[in-house]
C-alpha cells in the first residue's frame, strides 16, 4: 500500500489495520524523499525533497514510476530467497495485490503495468501519472474509487481516469463516493477530528467514521473477490446499506 504524494505511510493505518485483521500481510510503504518524514535505522531521516523539486506533469510521472518500482522492490524484499521478514513465508506470492491513495493509487497502476506478480489493484483518488497502457494491464482486475464529483466523473477535470478506464482490460470498477473529500480515502479526516482541527480547504459533507467505513468496505470486498476467490454482492451494483457510492460507469 502506498500513501499519497508528501504523506507518510501512518496516513493509511485504518485500511491497513481492516486488511490485516483478516489475513492479510499488509506492507505500507514511506517513499523516501517524498513522505513529510521517514527514520531509517541509524536515525537518519529523509523529508519530502520531491514536494519541493516536482513541478511540471512529467516531474510526476516520474514520481509514479519510481514508486511503482518502489513497491517490486518490496516485494522482492518480502518474497525473494533472503526476506528480511522473519514470517514471510506467510505471504501468499501468487496473490499480491496493490492499493493506494493518491499519487500511491496511480502507483499501483504503474507497478501492475511492469510487475506481473501484482495481479490486482486499486487506485483511491489518484491522477494517473504514469497512463495505463493501451494494451491495458494483462486482463487483471482494477477498481479506480474515488469523489463523486466534477474531478472524478467521465468527462471531468481528471481526464486521467477517462483514458485509465479506456483501457483497463479485465474486470473494472468505477466508483464515486458522494460527499467524500480527497483526503475521505485516507486518516486525513480522522487526525483531523481527534485533533479538533479545520480541514486546510473545505469541510467534506462525509463523516471521517463513515469515511473509513466505507472505504474498508470496498477495498477488502474488492481484494477478497480477486485474491480469495470469495463471492462479493457489494461489488456487483449500488447497496442500500452504502447510498453514498455510485457506481459510474457500467460494471464489466
Amino acid at each position: 500500500m502506498s500513501p499519497g504524494f508528501g504523506a507518510p505511510r501512518f496516513t493509511l493505518t485504518t485500511l491497513a489495520e481492516e486488511l490485516a485483521s483478516r489475513g492479510y500481510v499488509v506492507a505500507l510503504v514511506d517513499h523516501a524523499n517524498e513522505s513529510s518524514g521517514t527514520v531509517f535505522p541509524g536515525g537518519r531521516v529523509l523529508t519530502c525533497v520531491a514536494c519541493e523539486k516536482a513541478e511540471t506533469l512529467e516531474d510526476m510521472r516520474k514520481a509514479t514510476v519510481n514508486r511503482a518500482q518502489d513497491l517490486s522492490f518490496v516485494i522482492d524484499r518480502l518474497t525473494g530467497p533472503r526476506p528480511v521478514w522473519k514470517h514471510a513465508a506467510l505471504i501468499d506470492r501468487k496473490r499480491i495485490g496493490a492499493a493506494g491513495h493518491s499519487l500511491g493509487g496511480a502507483a499501483s497502476a504503474a507497478a501492475m503495468a511492469r510487475d506481473g506478480r501484482v495481479l490486482a489493484g486499486i487506485n483511491m483518488d489518484g491522477t494517473f501519472g504514469d497512463p495505463v497502457p493501451e494494451a491495458g494491464l494483462g486482463k487483471r482486475p482494477f477498481m479506480m474509487l474515488g469523489t463523486d464529483d466534477a474531478v472524478h466523473q467521465p468527462g471531468g477535470g481528471d481526464p486521467t481516469w477517462d483514458t485509465a478506464w479506456r483501457n483497463l482490460d479485465g474486470w473494472k470498477r468505477w466508483l464515486g463516493v458522494s460527499g467524500a473529500h480527497h483526503f475521505s480515502f485516507s486518516d486525513v479526516p480522522v487526525i483531523l477530528d481527534q485533533l479538533n482541527m479545520p480541514y486546510p480547504d473545505s469541510q467534506p459533507a462525509l463523516p471521517a467514521g463513515r469515511a473509513v467505513d466505507v472505504t474498508r468496505a470496498y477495498v477488502t470486498a474488492f481484494f477478497d473477490l480477486h485474491l480469495r476467490d470469495r463471492p462479493q454482492p457489494l461489488l456487483v451494483g449500488p447497496s442500500p446499506q452504502n447510498p453514498e457510492v455510485r457506481f459510474i460507469q457500467p460494471a464489466r
